[in-house]
């Protein structure tokens, strides 16, 4: 198989990718965060994930004091409680955070909550790490601190598979051809899978967006779906006339 079919299979599995993602995953951590924050009695419970280039953290759901202030919020991965715990690889708990200089109480102040206590755990799998969920003035009577960080490293683990899988459908072609260069037989072919695996591009994203509009209206009845191409017919039409 030449370059350019590679290449070309490649665009196609990135752009199929978004279409077959599991659905609910926002759904899923915000439930995630809900049900952590009230078994740990806590103020507030977040998640926050790394972009793309791994330098900044962004909050993505979060439940309890100043949830809607915080989800949406950006910081650079080597601010904050939760930025140490990412660039560190390891859990923390701090009972008073105005005495550890790593609390970033500028950016807890945009949230209109500043915490007293926090506790941070990385997502992190065997490939890579995805962010961290973070638990803001969790109780201060029960379970002991040791027993705490074990029940958060527990949800960190459902989000780290929810996170990771989502991430594997979104980045479908360069996950076709790592596992396809690990089968591969010979080395000139591994060499060359691995190469694209590498090079492997990234969705197109209105592209994969339409791709995942037009397979829910495929669930919709045949009036729906009649109704829906027509218009979309109608708006190539004018679009069709302006470039002209």
């Amino acid at each position: 198989m030449g370059d350019d079919a590679l290449a070309d299979l490649a665009q196609l599995a990135a752009d199929l990718g978004p279409v077959l993602r599991p659905r609910g995953n926002e759904e899923f951590l915000q439930a995630l965060v809900e049900t952590a924050r009230l078994v740990f009695d806590a103020a507030a419970c977040s998640i926050a994930l790394l972009d793309e280039d791994e330098e900044q953290l962004e909050f993505r759901v979060a439940a309890g004091v100043g949830a809607e202030m915080t989800v949406g919020l950006r910081i650079p991965v080597d601010r904050g409680i939760a930025g140490w715990a990412v660039v560190a690889g390891q859990p923390i708990a701090i009972d008073d955070v105005r005495q550890d200089p790593r609390f970033a109480a500028d950016v807890a102040e945009t949230t209109g909550y500043v915490p007293r206590s926090i506790m941070a755990m990385p997502l992190e799998s065997e490939r890579r790490t995805f962010g961290v969920i973070e638990v803001l003035d969790r109780r201060q009577s029960g379970g002991e601190g040791a027993e705490d960080m074990e029940l958060l490293a527990l949800f960190a683990r459902q989000a780290t598979l929810a996170v990771e899988t989502s991430q594997i459908f979104s980045n479908l072609g360069q996950a076709l051809f790592e596992a396809a260069a690990l089968a591969a037989p010979g080395e000139d072919l591994r060499s060359a899978l691995e190469k694209r695996a590498i090079a492997a591009p990234r969705a197109q994203t209105e592209l994969a967006e339409l791709a995942l509009l037009f397979h829910d209206l495929g669930r919709l009845g045949g009036e729906e779906r009649l109704a829906a191409a027509r218009i979309v017919d109608d708006f190539l039409a004018y679009a069709r006339k302006r470039q002209r």
